[in-house]
């Protein structure tokens, strides 16, 4: 089956379709102000997954809004002129719903998983609270002290600080190494009136991309979105388009940054914590999402600490009994990426964690991976990516990243061939290149001296 090209901004009332097997149909279409709505009918479905995003995230905020695209996340369940906070959730509980919302460096998601027949509900209900947020002051100060909460529950969870922590080492003051949830001196310091600017400025039809999957009629989604986008008082001129894309960068090379401005220099860092265990990270810059490598990062991390079989569990875990927890992992932005090893470990043992970590990588960017463990890295995406979709609201997540990201939504088939075609050699050749950026390490444990320092690889 062909992949649907997305492609630029697009231009009103164009539509695009494909066929993705088993009687389902991907469509796509631009309506008047530049909304774009994607929608993935599955026959057979009884629920549906309905999201609403904006493809802004913790990135682009400004000085003086920084943790506002994530206090936006909360105070949108808090109320608009025609429902109030209980209104919201009540509507989704009577129903047997689910409503929740993420946000993420680059993007922000109001999504709600219902039965087909309450679509409706969820679609106005949703598209009520992103077009018509009232920001209210009391509900502004009341959800400053829960957001406080929460960063405070993410600095009581060790693995959270070790990944805060490693991120800010890998983009170091460039906007991805920010927490997305601000901190607590930017969420107490931020007033009302930046996150009601940043909100007028960011939530705009341009912005607004919708996505269905499960039992949903593509035509009557795209009215139901115009109606609620109309009563909530934005702008639909039909000669609008959409917003553009994020500009995407070039694929990194050996020891070269992919965005400017990031660290070019290996750093170590431990932070305390009265733990019983060490929270241990290695790695550095990875591919961006639009960088075809990206596959082959798949495989890569199947086989390098994705798995059982993959040779960190078996090395660190079965065999030394030195981790219950070890993997490895990648995140992709636009124009960057991150990979990383990960192990929990006791404190004593950290260095020789390190050690076994830094070798595995090390041998998988020098010599070429067994046809065995291409089979079954190869096997093991495709089994995942094909159970995963099994599930409405994976579909409806997948349209959204392809629409904000990539700008291409391709099919199963497409992908599966996608994951057929790499390589031996592609694995290794990936593995030499995030192998020879400036790799960081963070240790969260209860250490008095700098560990991390002793116990970084040297190149």
């Amino acid at each position: 089956m062909p992949q649907l090209p997305l492609g630029p901004a697009g231009t009103p009332g164009v539509e695009v379709r494909v066929e993705t097997g088993a009687g389902a149909q991907v469509r796509r279409s631009v309506l008047p102000g530049g909304i774009r709505v994607l929608t993935e009918a599955m026959p057979g479905q009884r629920s549906a997954t309905f999201g609403a995003w904006v493809a802004v995230g913790s990135r682009d905020e400004t000085d003086g809004h920084h943790g506002s695209t994530h206090f936006l996340e909360h105070l949108l369940f808090k109320g608009t002129p025609t429902r109030d906070a209980m209104a919201i959730a009540s509507a989704f509980d009577a129903v047997g719903g689910e409503a929740n919302a993420a946000t993420g460096k680059e993007h922000t998601c109001y999504y709600a998983r219902v039965l087909d027949a309450d679509l409706p509900m969820a679609t106005e209900v949703i598209v009520d609270m992103v077009t018509s947020a009232l920001l209210d002051e009391g509900e502004f100060a009341s959800e400053r002290e829960v957001i406080l909460e929460e960063l405070a529950m993410t600095e009581d969870d060790p693995a959270d600080v070790a990944y805060e922590r490693f991120a800010g080492q890998v983009f170091g003051q460039h906007p991805l190494g920010r927490p997305i949830g601000g901190t607590p001196a930017t969420i107490g310091a931020v007033p009302r009136d930046a996150v009601y600017e940043h909100y007028q400025r960011v939530y705009t039809p341009a912005e607004l991309v919708v996505t269905a999957a499960g039992g949903v009629d593509h035509d009557a989604l795209c009215e139901q979105v115009l109606a609620g986008v109309a009563r909530g008082g934005w702008s639909l001129e039909t000669s609008a388009v959409p917003a553009a894309r994020r500009a995407t960068g070039e694929a990194f090379t050996s020891r070269v940054a992919a965005v400017p401005g990031m660290p070019t220099e290996a750093s170590a860092l431990t932070v305390h914590r009265s733990t019983e265990q060490a929270n241990v990270l290695l790695g550095g810059f990875g591919p961006a999402g639009n960088d075809e490598r990206r596959f082959t990062l798949t495989v890569l991390n199947a086989v390098l600490g994705g798995s059982m079989s993959s040779r960190l569990f078996q090395e660190v875990r079965e065999k030394r009994g030195l981790a219950y927890a070890v993997y490895s992992f990648g995140s992709t932005f636009a124009d960057a990426g991150m990979f990383g090893l990960y192990a929990g470990c006791a404190p004593g043992k950290v260095t020789q964690v390190v050690e076994l970590l830094d070798e595995q990588w090390r041998l998988l960017a020098t010599e070429p991976i067994s046809s065995d463990e291409l089979e079954r890295g190869i096997g093991q995406m495709r089994g995942a990516l094909v159970l995963g979709l099994e599930d409405t609201s994976s579909r409806m997540s997948r349209l959204g990243r392809s629409e904000i990201t990539t700008g291409e939504f391709l099919t199963l088939d497409e992908t599966l061939a996608r994951l057929r075609a790499v390589t031996a050699e592609d694995v290794r050749a990936l593995a030499a290149d995030l192998y020879g950026q400036p790799r960081h390490l963070t240790v969260v444990g209860p250490f008095e001296t700098d560990v991390a320092a002793t116990a970084l690889p040297r190149s």
